[in-house]
């Protein structure tokens, strides 16, 4: 076939693949709520940075509700995150974690910052409220089991919100003797939760 030929046969399609598409806008929609909050993120915009037809969130998540609660989801994670806690290591682990830069972990930083933008907003609030209680404290409050399991969950998430915040406030990593205390201190307060 000569050049010419080639060149004038037409493309192949683009293959289609859904899942990864939908996985793009999921992604897209996270960021853009982070930034933007609910009320200003544009659908058109999360599209585009999907690199996708806005008319698919429709299809896809119903309307842009749908996509944020599937945002909201996404960012929060699942029971099957927690397979891999290990009780005895995990309140040294979260607190030698929280020490160092938050920076380094971007996504979830990005992650918590949607969440904090979602617990804000009256309009997002009570959706923020229905996934953490169905991907969050319930699988947490079902992981530590035991008596009072839902008090305990509720005072582990509000024990890490409150590390989180306060890294994100640092904005750099704990040194030295302080970092010590710090992991030392951070790791009793929560193991005290967990352990209980």
């Amino acid at each position: 076939m000569s050049p010419v030929a080639a060149l004038e046969r037409p493309a192949a399609p683009r293959r289609r693949d859904a899942a990864a598409t939908r996985a793009a806008m999921l992604e897209a929609a996270k960021r853009q709520f982070a930034a933007l909050g609910y009320d200003r993120a544009v659908l058109r915009d999360i599209a585009a940075e999907a690199g996708a037809d806005v008319a698919l969130i429709k299809r896809y998540f119903g309307g842009k509700e749908g996509l944020f609660v599937e945002a909201l989801k996404s960012a929060i994670g699942g029971p099957d995150r927690l397979r891999g806690w290990d009780r005895a290591g995990f309140a040294r682990e979260i607190a030698t974690l929280m020490a160092g830069d938050p920076h380094a972990h971007e996504e979830r930083t990005q992650t918590f910052q949607f969440l904090l933008r979602a617990a804000t907003s009256p309009s997002t609030a009570p959706l923020l409220n229905l996934a953490v209680q169905e991907r969050f404290l319930g699988p947490i409050r079902d992981w530590l089991g035991g008596e009072n399991a839902q008090a305990r969950a509720r005072v582990l998430a509000a024990v890490h919100i409150g590390f989180l915040v306060e890294r994100l406030i640092r904005g750099e990593a704990l040194v030295g003797a302080e970092r010590e205390a710090f992991i030392d201190r951070a790791a009793a307060a929560l193991d005290a939760v967990v352990q209980s």
